[in-house]
């Protein structure tokens, strides 16, 4: 599979479902080819196995549609800019040959979530440079659009997306985690906070409401967005 529409990392698999898990269900019902990389195994996660989480990251990207869905060796907690690490993303890039990139907004509590938002953008940058050899030795790629979905933090995105028709598949992906979403009563809580899938569809209910929709998520860009002037007069 070559030629992708979209191409998501995450840190740990269930980060891309936290940040735009509704914006890839509607991409996949338009019939968008969208490949999830997570580069780590997330083994150092206090809750389940490797293997139980790579089974809940394949059960959650059925959910959403997803074509296809690679995990990456890289360390938990060791995601560092190296010239290695770089390479094997660079490698993922060259591979797919996407033309949208997303990634964690480098703002977040999780250092892993700052550091890969740091490891996409140098992978991407590298992956269009024709002498930049990776190590797989493939052809350049330069991808059009890299955009970056919030994780934990919330703040003003550059745009949103609509995802009002694809809420349910969302949460339904998120739940998929059930080693790392303990259900208590009516809620979903981690470790750290209670209730966290409702926490994400609240953030998304109001994003929704300041765009006039139900629910969106938002996204951040380090690049104008061009919009048609028929839009500003809506």
């Amino acid at each position: 599979m070559t030629n992708i529409d979209v191409l998501a990392f995450g840190a740990h698999a269930d980060d891309v479902e936290i940040g735009m898990g509704g914006t890839i269900a509607k991409l996949s019902s338009q019939g968008k080819n969208i490949v999830i990389c997570d580069i780590t195994h997330a083994e150092l996660s206090s809750n389940g196995s490797v293997e139980l989480r790579l089974q809940e990251a394949k059960n959650a990207a059925s959910i959403l549609g997803v074509s296809k869905r690679v995990t990456l060796d890289l360390p938990d907690r060791g995601l560092y800019i190296t010239e290695e690490n770089i390479g094997k993303l660079i490698s993922i890039i060259r591979t797919y040959r996407p033309k949208s990139v997303f990634a964690p907004y480098w703002e977040d509590r999780h250092p892993d979530h700052g550091n890969c938002s740091r490891l996409v953008q140098e992978a991407v940058f590298s992956a269009g440079i024709k002498r930049y050899q990776d190590p797989e030795d493939l052809v350049p790629h330069r991808v059009s659009n890299v955009f970056f979905y919030m994780i934990n933090g919330f703040h003003t995105p550059s745009f949103a997306v609509d995802i009002t028709g694809h809420i349910n598949e969302k949460i339904q992906s998120l739940q998929a985690y059930e080693s790392q979403f303990i259900k208590t009563g009516e809620s979903y809580e981690t470790p750290l906070v209670n209730g966290y899938i409702e926490t994400v569809e609240a953030r998304e209910r109001l994003f929704g409401k300041e765009t006039g929709v139900e629910y969106a998520e938002g996204f951040m860009s380090k690049k104008p967005i061009l919009v048609s002037a028929e839009l500003l007069g809506e």
